[in-house]
Formats: structure tokens, sequence, C-alpha cells
């Protein structure tokens, strides 16, 4: 053990869920905090749960105090915000951006975060427009690490039933091994190889900017993404 401290934001998602149970099983990190809004049970010995309140920066700041690497799996819906796009903003963008910038106060070597693929701070469409913008957010908080994440479809189970998805989902059980080469990218990918990825770019040394699409994704997910 070397005392390292991964803190997780977004632990109940797909991702978050299969990063934290993946956190759990590797002896890299000594100890794994969520940092959740809500009471949940410890479940495990390594496992500390952080309540917070995310517009409260100072209990946000204590709660990550001391990480070594900050993973960002947080996310919503417009169904989930009822087409609120201020409180999607809220969630989407404040709570990763402040959660980076608290981190590099608090000494936080690497922040690695779940964006989509296509974000761009120019684009017409909202979710990859507000993606890209917590893009440039991260780019100018001169962070030791950043690893990005740019995933297309997620595959996979979540708590919440999103019918679109499972159909796309299906959809690209079918066409993912034809996309190939500029259009590789937009495989889908399971949550628990992007989540071995993130884990994986956890214990890189390099400290640098980067972001991940496809190909990276399967490379650094290693076995788990052949599994």
């Amino acid at each position: 053990m070397t005392g390292r401290i991964a803190s997780v934001i977004g632990s109940t998602g797909m991702i978050g869920s299969d990063l934290l149970e993946q956190l759990l099983a590797d002896d890299y990190f000594e100890t794994v905090r969520t940092i959740v809004r809500r009471p949940e049970t410890r479940h495990h010995p390594k496992q500390e749960v952080k309540l917070v309140d995310f517009s409260d920066m100072e209990s946000v700041k204590l709660a990550l105090d001391g990480s070594h690497t900050i993973f960002c799996c947080i996310g919503t819906t417009q169904k989930n915000v009822n087409g609120n796009h201020e409180l999607y903003r809220k969630i989407d963008y404040d709570i990763p951006v402040n959660a980076a910038r608290l981190g590099r106060e608090t000494g936080c070597e690497n922040f690695i975060i779940v964006t989509a693929i296509g974000a761009s701070s120019k684009s017409s469409q909202f979710y990859l427009r507000l993606k890209g913008e917590v893009e440039d957010a991260l780019a100018g908080l001169n962070l030791q690490t950043v690893h990005i994440f740019q995933p297309s479809l997620l595959m996979g189970k979540r708590k919440e039933y999103r019918l679109a998805e499972r159909l796309f989902q299906g959809i690209f059980k079918v066409v993912n091994g034809m996309l190939s080469g500029s259009w590789k990218k937009y495989r889908g990918v399971q949550g628990s190889v992007l989540a071995a990825a993130m884990l994986a770019a956890s214990k890189k040394q390099v400290p640098g900017f980067y972001r991940h699409t496809y190909d990276d994704i399967i490379a650094l997910a290693g076995s788990r993404a052949k599994a």
C-alpha cells in the first residue's frame, strides 16, 4: 500500500459504479473516497463515503483534500432536469470544473473525467457544447495531469431505464465492427472497459493534458477490453 487516495464523483452511475468496483479490487489506491450528495452505506474497508453539498465549496474541498487522483463520472440527462439547461449546467459543468480547481488547490496529481466524442465549445448541440466548455475550462486550470475520456455510446446496464439508449445499444452491437477508419472512434464501448481504461490512466506517471477516444480506451483497458 502506498497511501494514495482516489476520490470518485458520480460513483452511483454506470461508469462510476464499474470504476468503484475496480478501484476497490485494485491495490494501487489504499483509500477510495466516494463523494456523494446522499448518504450511502459503506460496503468495503477501503471505501470512505464523503457526504457533500456541491454548492458549498468548502465541504467539497475538505472531501477532496489529500486526493492523489480525482475521477469525475458525474452527468445528468435532459429528462432528469426536465429540460432545464441551467440545472443541467450546474451538474455537468460546475461540479467537475469546481472539483478540478479545488483538487489543484489541495495537491491532486491527476484529474480524470468522462466527456463525449465530438465535445466542442463551438458545437451547436447543447450537450456537446457543454462538454467542450468543460474541457476548455480544465485546460485553463494548469493541472498537473488531466485525462479526458471521449467515448461514443456507452454500453451496459444503468439503474434508470433509458429507452433510446437501449435501442441504440442494440444497433451498435450489430454495427460496431463495421465502423472503421475515421469512423472507428464512434464505436460503442462497454462501461467496464471505459472504467478499466480510466484506472490504467491514473497509474501513468507522465504529466500532461490527454484526450482519449476509442482506440486509446481499448489500449488502456488491456485484457479487460478482450474479456
